[in-house]
């Protein structure tokens, strides 16, 4: 099934479906791909939950995203972004199950879209939960940093964990309060100098501006 057409639909300007978009071009996946929002009224799109993304290939559809990221690596050509060996491996899903469970509300939802995006976009933030998400934010740094000193993972290879907390660094250092936190983690900080410039990093960076989607 490999040949069969490949279609991502997600949101410009979500941290989720930049992964699986620089998944895709890590493995060099030619795609179509189709914009929705999953905060506009009276629609709910493709996934069962009203979220994105949401992979097609072929007659297969797949959702969330630490499952499609998992696929594209199976299913396509190019370089293997899962290491062989099996604690590197279970590095990798680690650092995922850290950026889903306790990295994307706080760097994301709250320093993000209350720092950046809102502000931007026209609409009204609120200093406290970018408070909130600052007090939170060291802990899960802090996690990231020590995996990403113990050399198993984060450390030069890219892997599905790249493909995971590159977006999330990404928004969260968009922020200058997150910026200047994440100086604060050198490891973490090294590794987010490197791979911010990596190209399907840079190809997938959607510029924000007061005409975009509201979220």
């Amino acid at each position: 099934m490999s040949g069969a057409a490949v279609a991502l639909t997600g949101f410009r300007h979500s941290v989720y479906t930049r992964v699986a978009r620089i998944a895709l071009a890590e493995k060099r996946v030619d795609h179509d791909y189709e914009e929705h929002d999953p905060f506009a009224p009276g629609t709910r799109g493709p996934h069962p939950f009203g979220r994105v993304p949401v992979l097609r290939h072929g007659d297969f559809t797949i959702y969330e995203t630490a499952a499609i990221t998992d696929y594209i690596d199976r299913a396509f050509d190019g370089p293997a972004l899962m290491p062989r060996d099996s604690t590197a491996a279970a590095r990798v899903a680690q650092v995922i199950g850290v950026v889903d469970a306790y990295g994307y509300w706080p760097l994301v939802r709250q320093v993000y879209s209350h720092a950046v995006y809102r502000p931007v976009l026209g609409e009204p933030a609120a200093p406290e939960i970018i408070a909130e998400g600052l007090e939170a934010a060291p802990e899960v740094l802090g996690a990231l940093d020590a995996l990403a000193a113990e050399g198993l993972v984060l450390n030069g290879g890219f892997t599905r964990a790249d493909c995971h907390l590159a977006p999330m660094i990404a928004a969260f250092a968009s922020a200058p309060q997150g910026a200047a936190m994440l100086g604060d983690f050198p490891r973490l900080a090294a590794w987010w100098a490197m791979v911010r410039t990596r190209p399907s990093v840079v190809e997938t960076d959607v510029p924000l501006s007061p005409e975009s989607p509201r979220g």
